[in-house]
């Protein structure tokens, strides 16, 4: 049986709840508002992994996200275990190159994988994202400027849009 190894980091939306495996490879981060780290070991546990709170396999990955919690870090530079469908990872690639303090709408992540039309698809595939935050999908926002939904909740979007100076007006 595999190891999944759980720690929770501070973050400036709260505690995240951080999982990778042996080798350091992030495979998922859940918000402490809405899954404790109970629910993420039973989690785990259900898919047939040993949970371990050693958080050694994690060094990497705590002290990035320290940086950013800091302000100094703007990109992740992190080995990532993700297991999506080919849109999925389309889509979550594309995440990835949005900049620090910036924002794009659905259709515009739409519209640069080919098909603007599929900005609703580039919704379900943001859902779908096991790795928030290293994985920004809280930089995506409504067409007209909208804060539309988020795993980690509405505040904790906010909360990172304002860390990286992304907020729009009528946010605080």
């Amino acid at each position: 049986m595999q190891t999944r190894y759980l720690t929770t980091v501070d973050s400036p939306a709260g505690p995240l709840h951080i999982v990778v495996t042996e080798a350091g490879a992030l495979t998922q981060i859940a918000f402490g508002a809405i899954e404790s780290s109970n629910a993420v070991a039973a989690h785990l546990h259900a898919r047939g992994f040993d949970v371990s709170e050693d958080d050694t396999p994690a060094a990497n990955v705590i002290r990035q996200l320290a940086e950013y919690a800091a302000g100094t870090r703007h990109t992740f530079d992190l080995p990532l275990e993700r297991h999506g469908s080919a849109w999925e990872e389309q889509v979550w690639t594309a995440l990835c190159t949005i900049p620090y303090g910036e924002t794009r709408s659905y259709g515009q992540i739409a519209a640069l994988l080919g098909d603007a039309t599929k900005a609703r698809a580039v919704g379900w595939a943001n859902n779908a994202n096991p790795i928030p935050v290293v994985v920004p999908c809280h930089r995506v926002i409504g067409a007209q400027g909208n804060l539309t939904g988020f795993g980690g909740g509405i505040e904790a979007k906010i909360k990172l849009l304002a860390h990286e100076g992304a907020l729009l007006p009528g946010f605080a």
